[in-house]
Protein backbone atom coordinates (compact mmCIF):
# COMPACT_ATOMS: atom_id res chain seq x y z
CA UNK A 1 0.00 0.00 0.00
CA UNK A 2 1.65 3.56 -1.01
CA UNK A 3 1.14 6.19 1.32
CA UNK A 4 0.70 9.72 -0.16
CA UNK A 5 2.82 12.28 0.66
CA UNK A 6 1.32 15.31 1.79
CA UNK A 7 2.89 18.72 0.34
CA UNK A 8 2.44 22.18 0.49
CA UNK A 9 1.06 24.20 -2.08
CA UNK A 10 0.00 27.93 -2.60
CA UNK A 11 -3.70 27.93 -2.85
CA UNK A 12 -5.78 28.52 -5.91
CA UNK A 13 -8.88 28.00 -4.76
CA UNK A 14 -8.66 29.28 -1.04
CA UNK A 15 -6.78 32.75 -2.64
CA UNK A 16 -7.31 35.99 -1.54
CA UNK A 17 -3.37 37.79 -1.80
CA UNK A 18 -1.05 35.26 -2.83
CA UNK A 19 -2.22 31.89 -1.50
CA UNK A 20 -0.62 31.48 1.16
CA UNK A 21 -2.57 30.96 4.11
CA UNK A 22 -5.03 29.17 2.00
CA UNK A 23 -2.60 26.81 1.68
CA UNK A 24 -1.60 26.67 4.70
CA UNK A 25 -5.19 25.89 5.77
CA UNK A 26 -5.92 22.93 3.45
CA UNK A 27 -2.06 21.31 4.49
CA UNK A 28 -3.24 21.42 7.88
CA UNK A 29 -6.66 20.62 7.43
CA UNK A 30 -8.27 23.89 8.79
CA UNK A 31 -10.85 26.57 7.73
CA UNK A 32 -8.80 29.33 5.85
CA UNK A 33 -10.35 32.10 7.51
CA UNK A 34 -9.04 30.51 10.85
CA UNK A 35 -5.62 30.79 9.04
CA UNK A 36 -5.82 34.04 7.63
CA UNK A 37 -7.05 35.63 11.73
CA UNK A 38 -4.13 33.90 13.26
CA UNK A 39 -1.54 35.28 10.76
CA UNK A 40 -3.35 38.79 11.33
CA UNK A 41 -2.83 38.30 14.86
CA UNK A 42 0.44 37.18 14.87
CA UNK A 43 1.65 39.92 12.56
CA UNK A 44 -0.28 42.82 14.62
CA UNK A 45 0.95 41.07 17.73
CA UNK A 46 4.52 41.43 16.65
CA UNK A 47 4.65 44.62 14.87
CA UNK A 48 3.45 43.76 11.61
CA UNK A 49 6.83 44.08 9.98
CA UNK A 50 8.00 40.57 10.46
CA UNK A 51 4.36 39.14 9.49
CA UNK A 52 5.09 40.83 5.74
CA UNK A 53 8.66 39.96 5.63
CA UNK A 54 7.38 36.59 6.52
CA UNK A 55 4.19 36.21 3.79
CA UNK A 56 6.78 37.53 1.45
CA UNK A 57 9.48 34.72 2.15
CA UNK A 58 6.80 32.66 1.79
CA UNK A 59 5.15 33.57 -0.81
CA UNK A 60 8.40 33.28 -3.03
CA UNK A 61 9.28 30.10 -1.89
CA UNK A 62 5.73 27.79 -1.80
CA UNK A 63 5.19 26.50 -5.14
CA UNK A 64 1.41 27.22 -6.83
CA UNK A 65 -0.98 24.10 -6.85
CA UNK A 66 -2.66 23.76 -10.43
Amino acid sequence: MARQIKRLYRSSRNCLVAGVCGGLAEYLGLDPTLVRLGYVLLSVLSAAFPGILVYLIAWLIIPRDF
